[in-house]
């Protein structure tokens, strides 16, 4: 039996009691960095033994895939949030319903969708990119594509480059687009800023260091869109 099992995104709190349940009966616990799940496993008293997951290395999917065969109950988790959503798992999922192996969800934390109601825009769909490629034109292609959809766009990024990810949107979408930033969500310095993307890049610039992962969401519809999404939520 393999668990997907979403994790707190900050607030050690932030953990449903089926997650607990299938964390505590677990053979294993896969996880992306051990070091990390053990806080966890500290804070909750778990006994089950922590295995490094690597989804980019194949014998590692394999040594995860041959104790689901042997019968043992492993609970995938990532460092924060639910797996399989920009994080590790779907190879090991793929892998595992190949082999006919039972896979049980579980729903819980995830930073996207903490960010979307949060931010207080309307509408009952969004576009999800997740992380950005490195190169600018896949940046602005893959943005470009989401915005005709007149829905949210909704975008991870790390510290070390939400400045650039910004000035990118400055320079291809400047005024069209509000753009809302959500740092730390659920820890104790959770941060959120909005506004045109040159004025989210001034006031990050303003601080010594950037510190923290970050959801960003674009709404680039029009006014009639937005007016048309409120008058359909509220019938």
């Amino acid at each position: 039996m393999l668990y997907i099992v979403p994790t707190p995104i900050g607030n050690l709190q932030d953990i449903t009691l089926r997650a607990l349940d299938a964390l505590k009966t677990a053979d294993f616990i896969l996880c992306e960095d051990t070091r990390h799940t053990a806080r966890l496993a500290d804070s909750y008293a778990l006994k089950a033994k922590l295995v490094r997951y690597n989804e980019n290395d194949a014998s590692s999917i394999e040594r995860c895939l041959n104790l689901l065969k042997e019968g043992k109950k492993c609970a995938l988790v990532s460092d924060a949030g639910t797996p399989c959503i920009s994080d590790p798992g779907w190879r090991l999922v793929q892998a595992a319903r190949q082999n006919n192996i039972k896979v049980e969800t579980l729903p819980g934390p995830s930073a996207l969708t903490c960010a979307l109601s949060g931010a207080g825009i309307s509408g009952g769909g969004f576009s999800f990119l997740g992380f950005m490629p490195r190169k600018q034109g896949k940046i602005v292609k893959l943005i470009s594509t989401a915005l005709l959809l007149d829905k949210p766009v909704v975008i991870y990024e790390s510290p070390y480059r939400i400045i650039k990810l910004l000035e990118i949107i400055e320079s291809n979408f400047g005024s069209e687009v509000k753009v809302i930033i959500a740092r730390e969500l659920t820890k104790t310095f959770e941060e959120w800023i909005s506004g045109l993307a040159s004025e989210v890049i001034l006031k990050l610039k303003e601080r010594k260091k950037i510190l923290g992962e970050f959801v960003v969401i674009l709404d680039g519809r029009t006014k009639e869109d937005a007016k048309e999404n409120e008058e359909e939520d509220i019938s």
